[in-house]
């Protein structure tokens, strides 16, 4: 089996921390999100993996070159942001066999045993929904799905697509591609992988469904702390060193960063090299290296290598900023 995971997007909706850095790279409970999405495949065996980037690529690549080195690696640049389906194209010369396909903004748990009982043309993972029109759907007949549908504003479905796919036909999956990438079928400007699946469907593949136990968004400030939230829950604490401070759990604090003479928690990661002084955190992500003192700061992001001083404010500061309240 091979995976291809999608990593090329702009993360337009996590700025100003994706200026200087890919969405996948952006720290929740203590590691980047791909980590998150890397580890949670490691049961698993590859003949490779194909990570497809784009702007600021070369730093996932030194990232799994760093960190993973074990993996048979495969980077595939894509150019131009023109969708999902347009993304697999690129790596089509790659792909003979059957493949795990994986967006790279959500982290997700499930049992991979399941792939072993697939005997049809492939699965899609699926989570219940509260608001269907946020995401894409799709609407099932005895376990199969018979349509995929994109934000529907009438509700047809509370299944939501999660952007973990497993084709077992994989040459099905590469035609539906050309297929709607020659007749030129795009939803907003872009090539849907979700077209080229109900192209799939149209032309007889069976696709089952599989609910999928947890699935947690990372594309959004907010989407990034609720899961940085539920991963700290799930994972427990780690703490580093402090100073005279209070340490309310579940917290993360890495190795090599220092938090003196503070009250940090509950659900705050603090990365390596980070320093917290005379502060109150709760619910933030601080990235590393970064300096807060003298602040309180709650439902907070702040990016690598940026100073906070003098805050009582909820906060989104990118890497290397500055932001002085007490001037």
């Amino acid at each position: 089996m091979k995976a291809v995971i999608l990593l090329a997007g702009l993360g337009t909706r996590l700025r100003p921390h994706t200026y200087s850095r890919p969405k996948p790279l952006v720290n929740v409970a203590g590691k980047p999100v791909l980590a998150h999405i890397l580890d949670g495949m490691a049961e698993l065996q590859f003949d490779e993996i194909i990570f497809i980037v784009g702007y600021l690529g070369e730093q996932i690549e030194k990232f799994v070159a760093d960190n993973y080195r074990r993996l048979n690696s495969r980077f595939v640049f894509q150019e131009e942001m023109r969708g999902q389906a347009h993304a697999i194209n690129l790596a089509r010369d790659y792909i003979n066999q059957d493949v795990l396909i994986i967006f790279g903004d959500t982290i997700w748990e499930t049992d991979w045993t399941r792939l072993q009982r697939v005997k049809s043309d492939g699965l899609i993972y699926c989570h219940q929904v509260s608001d269907p029109r946020r995401f894409g759907v799709v609407t099932l007949d005895n376990g199969f799905v018979t349509r995929f549908v994109e934000k529907p504003q009438t509700p047809v479905s509370n299944l939501a697509v999660v952007g973990v796919y497993y084709f077992r036909a994989w040459q099905k999956l590469m035609q539906a591609i050309d297929d709607i990438i020659v007749n030129n079928i795009q939803t907003k400007g872009e090539f849907y992988l979700a077209d080229a699946m109900q192209r799939m469907i149209e032309q007889g593949a069976r696709l089952e469904a599989e609910p999928i136990s947890v699935w947690e968004d990372c594309g959004t400030r907010e989407a990034l702390l609720h899961t940085n939230r539920y991963l700290l829950a799930k994972n427990g604490v780690a703490v580093g060193e402090s100073e005279a401070s209070h340490i309310i759990p579940p917290v993360h604090i890495a190795r090599g960063a220092l938090v003196r003479r503070s009250i940090v928690g509950p659900n705050v990661s603090i990365s390596e090299g980070a320093v917290i002084e005379d502060s109150i955190l709760r619910d933030c992500i601080i990235s590393q290296e970064a300096q807060v003192s003298n602040a309180m700061l709650e439902w907070s992001l702040v990016g690598s290598n940026a100073r906070v001083h003098g805050a009582f404010e909820r906060l989104n500061v990118g890497d290397s900023s500055e932001i002085d309240f007490a001037e």
